[in-house]
């Protein structure tokens, strides 16, 4: 993905998964970021976990208000719920508005 225009702003999710067979726990993902996409204002997703459970999720918003929106969300506050109280042992959530930003991208990695 490559990152928004600037100014923009970024909600940085990092988790630690419980021990607890994740039963449900990628379908919800898959549904979260597909229904976060078609919320007005937002502009895109960057996740990754390792193989100790330990994730991080950056969405890019054009808003605080798109923010706000997102997170009120009633399908979207299910899953919080869910995420609670069944797949995450502890989280972390961070908001911050991006003012410059830089991408870089080899030669050898660059499509026609």
């Amino acid at each position: 993905m490559k990152l928004p225009q600037t100014p923009y702003w970024a909600v940085i999710f990092s988790n630690q998964r419980t021990s607890v067979d994740p039963k449900g726990y990628a379908a919800m993902a898959a549904r979260m970021v597909e229904l976060a996409c078609q919320q007005p204002g937002c502009l895109g997703f960057k996740s990754a976990r390792d193989a100790e459970g330990f994730g991080i999720t950056v969405s890019y918003w054009e808003s605080l208000e798109s923010i706000q929106g997102w997170r009120d969300h009633p399908e979207h506050k299910a899953a919080q719920a869910l995420g609670r109280e069944q797949w995450y042992a502890d989280y972390s959530l961070q908001i911050s508005r991006v003012e410059r930003a830089y991408d870089f991208q080899a030669a050898s990695q660059k499509k026609p």
